[in-house]
């Protein structure tokens, strides 16, 4: 791999990530009406569909609309930053990398719908009987935070100088 491009083949992972995350998006947006509920798992798991118009955990959703472009402004400038960081990784640090292209695809992936459809659109529902329900995500939200997770662990290692963790 050439290190003038740093880690910037891993985008490849990114892409994968927008990809799946938008073709379970348009199935799910295709299958269900809103707020339809199929059970997969009987007091755990199930599919749904719904529209979050702010950010996690809906936060702002209830807001006029300027949260849309105040959340795209932010998804695109840390999606700049992200594949800045990629581009400077060093050879043996693919742990990094990894992290930081999942959390890309997914934050590509979210700033899409949010730009183009005005709301994310989740579909995943966890939830304990009908007493707790977890907000429904989707898979872009999945990989933001397994890679979040990853870059936990790595900076959490307490690397010496010079080491890179999970490499």
């Amino acid at each position: 791999m050439n290190a003038r491009f740093g880690k910037l083949p891993w985008l490849w992972l990114s892409a994968a990530i927008v990809a799946l995350d938008q073709i379970t998006k348009f199935y799910f947006e295709s299958a269900l009406t809103l707020y339809q509920r199929i059970e997969v798992i009987p007091d755990y798991f199930s599919w749904t569909l719904a529209y979050n118009r702010g950010a996690a955990f809906s936060f702002l959703a209830d807001h006029s609309g300027w949260q849309r472009w105040l959340f795209a402004v932010i998804a695109a400038g840390v999606s700049v930053v992200l594949v800045i960081w990629l581009k400077r990784l060093k050879p043996n640090e693919t742990w990094v990398a990894v992290a930081l292209s999942l959390v890309l695809g997914g934050a590509i992936g979210n700033l899409y719908d949010r730009v183009v459809l005005g709301h994310v659109v989740d579909f995943i529902l966890v939830h304990w009987q009908n007493r707790w329900f977890f907000p429904a995500f989707n898979l872009a939200d999945t990989a933001i935070t397994i890679g979040a997770i990853m870059l936990a662990l790595d900076m959490f290692k307490g690397n010496k100088p010079g080491e890179t963790a999970h490499d």
